[in-house]
């Protein structure tokens, strides 16, 4: 049985006991998570339900392991001819979910 998620403007495909890093998500490690924003749902022997946009009377739920930062990215800008360079760099906070069970609600 799998799902596939919306969550921090992307899509996942997830199934029981993955592990999914995400964009951040308010919770500490330990928290259960709900994601009801589902847009496909296929179990075993039923066919799929596909959402308009999201199917209604399922969600998943995981637990949060870490709140952690993503790698560095290194931005830099650059104008030729003038001298003008700058270099800062960004990590992203996200999070890592273990994904327990799909239910029905």
């Amino acid at each position: 049985m799998y799902a596939v998620i919306e969550t921090g403007g992307k899509q996942y495909r997830v199934e029981p006991g993955q592990v999914l890093v995400v964009e951040k998500l308010a919770g500490q490690p330990g928290d259960e998570l709900a994601f009801d924003n589902l847009l496909m749902v296929v179990g075993e022997t039923e066919e799929p339900q596909i959402g308009t946009p999201y199917v209604n009377g399922v969600k998943v739920v995981g637990t949060v392991l870490a709140q952690e930062r993503a790698k560095k990215i290194l931005v830099f800008k650059y104008k030729p001819k003038s001298n003008y360079r700058r270099r800062r760099g960004h990590r992203q906070w996200q999070t890592r979910v273990r994904i327990d069970r799909i239910e029905s609600v």
